[in-house]
């Protein structure tokens, strides 16, 4: 395979969003914080913060939308998110429909699976329980026997859900599936969880469905102690994944075989973490075997930095903090779990900045489908020609790399070495010296119809145009020197404060070209030329921008 094989079979193949919308509405799993929006910035001011942007300061536990579960959740010493390899995260596997054959408290069983799909050892296995149907952003479930003549939503999503049986995870175990993926609150059965104490009545009914079912009582069915062992230690230590919530188009994928992506934001210190999720299919007529063949053949770049305190945010951004709320070893019954809760403002680590962020009537992060994240594009390495706080320009880019109309355009400054997690590390540097994009870059952009943009430095916009212009008198004083012997003229000529302040903000928002920042990693790899490229960002309904993971597709070897 080559680099136009690649090219042609991401952009052929039919993609689906499994990302179930995330918002204030969404209900978090019992007893957790829900997602709280804040903002501490307007584009003409805030009462607590600044102005000149839309800026959001969020608080959220990991376990609310859609979001992978990983070892650490289970089990202190097992890895953190970040240390998932991003292959591992991705990969063949199915879709199985078990809702016809499930109830509420009830199980789905490795026989209902098999019977409806094959299931191969190492697979991702999505099981669709249609309790989906019950998630914030969905219709009301009509019930007349039920309170106001429908059913509770967040009880069906959160608390009734069927979860897998007791032979259930030993099976997947045995099968070495890479994660077992849900489309309710928890891949867990509800009630070998808190919910159990939370919802005592629940519970209650759940244990006399077993009795009448199976003859056994709850206990008797999930023994604790040994339940306990199969869960905090087995599992984590054969590093089985959960993925929960699971929403969007999984309907069009019912029993059936799909490549998939699960990649949620690298996380340094926690055990879950948000991630949007999607799937690939062969092209309408395209043999499966083909397609799947072919996709276990390219080479993803993971271009992202990995998410953690020690990440520094924009300027008088706030950090990212973390608390944790729950510990393996601080519940009753054995059925405790480590949980955090984390505050933090989007312009840290590696994301994307949304419309909103500086277009009042632009789109949130929510409202842009998948389709617009993905596609053809370019990585242009221009380190040998920028230098600090020296501005690049549309001839740097075209004359290095073919550049198609519609392309998304991915910057290769060098920035990225100077980067927190680099040997070479120089926040100074990174943060304020780096290079920027030269007058007529904004329009040159629209006029070759960009996508969307992206930057191994802090900021699209040239440090200069921005805030730090007035942080930074000293540095600004050499990079006006440096503009003055590279265009002709000092920065108030070349760059005119009412038109370039933020000009790849506020000139190109507008029209729909946004742009991601603090790419890092693999990007430090990428030589000049044609990738496929795709921006998998959490899908927050109210949010103006969103970290997300970045991926760079190729030719294996």
């Amino acid at each position: 395979m080559n680099r136009e094989d690649v090219l042609d079979t991401l952009t052929n193949a039919r993609w689906y969003d499994l990302t179930q919308p995330l918002s204030i509405f969404s209900p978090p799993s019992p007893g957790e914080m829900p997602l709280q929006v804040h903002f501490f910035k307007r584009l003409t001011g805030s009462w607590n913060g600044g102005q000149g942007a839309n800026g959001q300061l969020i608080e959220w536990s990991n376990n609310s939308g859609t979001h992978l579960v990983g070892p650490r959740a289970f089990h202190s010493g097992a890895a953190a998110i970040a240390d998932l390899a991003l292959e591992g995260l991705c990969g063949e596997g199915v879709v199985a429909d078990v809702s016809a054959a499930v109830t509420d408290y009830g199980f789905y069983t490795p026989a209902m699976i098999t019977e409806r799909v094959e299931v191969k050892e190492g697979d991702i296995l999505v099981v669709h329980t249609g309790y989906r149907r019950y998630a914030w952003d969905q219709p009301d479930v009509a019930n007349p026997a039920a309170q106001g003549g429908v059913e509770n939503k967040e009880f069906g999503y959160w608390v009734r859900h069927p979860g897998p049986s007791p032979d259930f995870f030993p099976w997947a175990l045995e099968m070495n599936l890479k994660a077992i993926c849900v489309d309710c609150g928890s891949a867990e059965h509800p009630m070998n969880t808190a919910v159990r104490r939370l919802h005592k009545a629940e519970f209650d009914k759940a244990d006399r469905l077993v009795q009448e079912t199976h003859g056994k009582s709850w206990n008797e069915l999930f023994p604790v102690d040994e339940y306990y062992g199969l869960t905090h230690r087995t599992m984590p230590r054969a590093g089985l994944l959960l993925v929960e919530q699971l929403g969007g188009e999984i309907g069009e994928l019912l029993d059936r075989r799909a490549w998939f992506f699960v990649p949620p934001l690298p996380f340094m210190e926690v055990e879950s973490a948000w991630s949007r999720v999607a799937a690939v299919t062969a092209p309408e007529g395209g043999d499966e075997g083909e397609f799947l063949t072919a996709m276990s053949e390219i080479e993803m770049l993971d271009m992202t930095l990995p998410f953690s305190v020690q990440t520094p945010q924009w300027a008088n951004y706030e950090p990212l903090s973390i608390k944790y709320t729950k510990r393996v070893g601080g519940q009753d019954l054995g059925l405790g779990r480590n949980n955090a809760h984390c505050r933090a403002s989007f312009h840290l680590a590696t994301h994307m900045d949304g419309e909103k962020h500086f277009w009042a009537a632009g789109r949130t992060i929510g409202q842009v489908p998948l389709d617009h994240w993905h596609g053809p594009g370019v990585i242009v390495d221009i380190s040998d020609q920028v230098s600090n706080s020296s501005v690049y320009t549309p001839a740097m880019i075209e004359e290095r790399v073919d550049l198609r109309d519609g392309d998304i355009l991915l910057i290769k400054t060098g920035w990225h070495k100077f980067g927190w997690n680099s040997p070479d590390s120089d926040e100074f540097r990174y943060m304020i010296l780096h290079p920027g994009p030269s007058p007529d870059f904004a329009d040159w952009c629209v006029e070759r119809q960009i996508k969307w943009l992206g930057i191994d430095c802090v900021a699209m916009e040239h440090p200069f145009n921005t805030i730090q212009r007035i942080m930074h008198p000293g540095a600004f004083a050499v990079a006006n020197e440096k503009l003055k012997e590279q265009f002709g003229g000092d920065w108030d000529e070349i760059f005119p404060l009412d038109k370039y302040y933020q000009d790849m903000h506020l000139n190109l928002f507008p029209k729909g070209i946004v742009h991601a920042e603090n790419l890092g990693g693999a990007i430090a790899d990428a030589e000049s030329g044609r990738y496929y490229i795709a921006a998998f960002i959490q899908r927050g309904m109210e949010l103006a921008s969103c970290w997300g993971r970045f991926v760079a597709f190729r030719e294996a070897g």
